[in-house]
């Protein structure tokens, strides 16, 4: 009898094909502007947002962040990357017996923090406690619900001044040939420094996770206009958004290498560990794809913002037969970036 293992659950190949298979195949059809089969970050119903997280981040504190911090980014991005503005979370906590009351209050407190600092309160919520051993101390389901932004009509009435726009929303599957592919800032930093501290490798000592929402970030983008898609890289990575926009696209990409944004430190890690740092789950960056008329203007002020000052346009969409990402090497060669079968690091969200 087949069983459930770790790369079900880690956001590559391997999870997409379970979850339509398993999970989603079981449910009944809805009529939804972006229904749950779509996989998008959040699902549009009636013009309301709505997206649930679950987080198993192991440990609860790491380097930058902890999973009270992460659990608020997480979902306030899903709702952002759509193009919608995030109103109010759900928060329900899973504790295992025996667990310090100390770690709850500090990690309730970060997560208090965290919401407070990006504008979207903490509404409602649930808790309940199960016996010691039957969940690792802690898990925490966060939801949340968002309107559209007020300025995501004006930023598709830019794109469609240079090319049709076909959804109303930034969805993966609302890239065209010819889009230019922006990244917000150093990828890999997050999988890396927990990994890192949680294995006792070193590499936490110049490596932060990089956990933040990026609500305020996305609107300085969309205040700009001419985005049509958005996505936060986390479980699979880099590798992981941009194969799935080809895919739902039916698009190829040309992607330069040496354009995207990588830490030294997140590179000799992932030399050592002989991982790729383009599959490291982040969780505080934002993959964006916008008519290339608007790229540079996009970059500049997404430069302004705190969180995207090392924001980079690392490439763009192809006409391709083939709905493959193909990575222009530092040395002048080609090679396909294949989607990942999963996260190489588990548990990091």
């Amino acid at each position: 009898m087949a069983k459930v293992v770790m790369n079900h659950g880690s956001g590559g190949e391997v999870m997409q094909e379970f979850l339509a298979k398993h999970i989603t195949s079981h449910f009944p059809k809805m009529k939804a502007e972006v229904p749950l089969d779509s996989f998008d970050d959040s699902a549009v119903i009636d013009d309301v947002v709505f997206t649930t997280d679950g987080h198993t981040v192991k440990p609860l504190f790491f380097p930058g962040g902890d999973i009270g911090s992460i659990s608020v980014a997480g979902t306030v991005n899903d709702i952002s990357v759509m193009g919608a503005t995030p109103l109010a979370l759900s928060c329900s906590l899973i504790l295992e017996a025996g667990l310090d009351i100390d770690i709850v209050d500090k990690v309730l407190e970060s997560m208090g923090r965290t919401a407070e600092g990006c504008g979207v309160p903490i509404a409602t919520g649930d808790t309940k406690v199960v016996e010691a051993g039957a969940v690792d101390q802690m898990v925490m389901c966060t939801s949340a619900i968002g309107k559209r932004s007020k300025y995501m009509d004006s930023n598709l009435e830019v794109a469609e001044q240079y090319r049709k726009v076909d959804s109303r929303w930034a969805t993966d599957s609302n890239v065209r040939p010819g889009d230019a592919i922006i990244v917000s800032g150093y990828v890999g930093d997050h999988g890396i420094a927990l990994l890192s501290f949680r294995e006792g490798y070193g590499f936490d000592s110049e490596v932060k996770s990089d956990v933040a929402p990026l609500n305020g970030l996305i609107e300085t983008g969309l205040k700009t206009g001419g985005i049509v898609a958005m996505k936060d890289p986390t479980r699979g990575g880099l590798a992981n958004t941009l194969n799935e926009w080809c895919s739902k696209s039916k698009i190829g990409m040309e992607i330069e290498y040496a354009d995207i944004p990588l830490r030294d430190g997140v590179v000799n890690a992932c030399d050592m560990l002989g991982i790729d740092p383009l599959s490291i789950g982040n969780e505080g960056k934002v993959v964006i794809g916008c008519v290339p008329d608007m790229a540079e203007e996009i970059v500049k002020e997404l430069r302004k913002h705190p969180l995207g000052r090392d924001a980079a346009i690392i490439g763009h969409a192809t006409e391709s037969d083939i709905p493959r990402v193909i990575l222009r090497t530092e040395i002048g060669g080609k090679r396909i970036l294949e989607p990942p079968a999963g996260d190489p690091v588990p548990r990091i969200c």
